[in-house]
């Protein structure tokens, strides 16, 4: 064990008798670099903002400081995450939006490793099916590669010559999605839809409850009112005040575990 602590913090843990510090310094550098490289490919415009001296400054205060919860290196990205998310309350030295840019770019790699699936039954459309149809028929279910994110700053836009000192009125809204050829894609959306994928996303019996109002009743509504009817409807669902609650993926903002 202080062989263990020596190589995480050598500044604070003496080394262990009878092994000469030429030695000990081939295992410090060999650790501390394999993980600085594996956090640089995950956080690569962290990295940029931050420079080398204070982004390695970081990566050792992380080595040296956490407990990581699991062996595996896919998941060193998100402990990392979670670690910045405690440091930023203790370290007020710590840019405010750096936590949420660490999980806007720990997201990538998250839903590119993916192996999550749909939490209901979905029967999968057939061939040359209207996908139009199915959708205003049936109901939709958001895929798991599929995540509405909500972040106080807008951390598509950070980077070296943008850095934020205030957060802005309205919250920062994107969807992250993996696509079928295995590529993660990021867009902006409004409020709007980033409600109906709540409801979307919602148990089973929230989704069955909105079906009377799908969008097919617009399309069959024969008079000017009825369109009016279930226009209000529609929007009367969406708009719905729902629980405080924090959606299975979320902590301050929305996360996957």
């Amino acid at each position: 064990m202080a062989l263990a602590r020596h190589l995480r913090d050598p500044t604070a843990a003496p080394p262990p008798d009878g092994i000469e510090d030429r030695r000990l310094a081939v295992y410090r550098d060999l650790l501390h670099n394999n993980i600085q490289r594996l956090l640089s490919g995950n956080f690569p415009v962290i990295r940029r903002i931050l420079g080398d001296e204070a982004w390695g400054t970081l990566v050792r205060g992380f080595f040296a400081g956490h407990r990581c919860h699991t062996p595996l290196f896919t998941e060193i990205g998100r402990e990392f995450q979670r670690w910045l998310e405690q440091q930023a309350t203790a370290d007020r030295a710590l840019p405010p939006w750096l936590p949420e840019l660490a999980h806007y770019e720990w997201v990538e790699l998250a839903l590119q490793i993916s192996d999550a699936r749909p939490a209901c039954p979905v029967d999968p459309l057939p061939d040359r099916a209207d996908v139009a149809d199915a959708l205003l028929d049936g109901i939709p279910v958001v895929s798991p590669q599929a995540w509405a994110l909500a972040y106080r700053w807008p951390v598509h836009r950070i980077a070296p010559d943008y850095r934020p000192q205030v957060p802005p009125d309205a919250p920062t809204l994107l969807l992250v999605r993996r696509d079928g050829s295995g590529e993660v894609r990021f867009a902006e959306i409004s409020p709007l839809v980033f409600r109906l994928l709540e409801l979307l996303q919602a148990e089973p019996a929230i989704r069955e409850a909105a079906a009377p109002v799908a969008p097919r009743r617009l399309a069959h509504a024969t008079s000017l009112g009825r369109q009016r009817q279930c226009a209000k409807r529609l929007i009367s669902t969406w708009q719905a005040p729902q629980p405080q609650r924090r959606a299975t993926h979320l902590q301050a903002h929305k996360t996957q575990p």
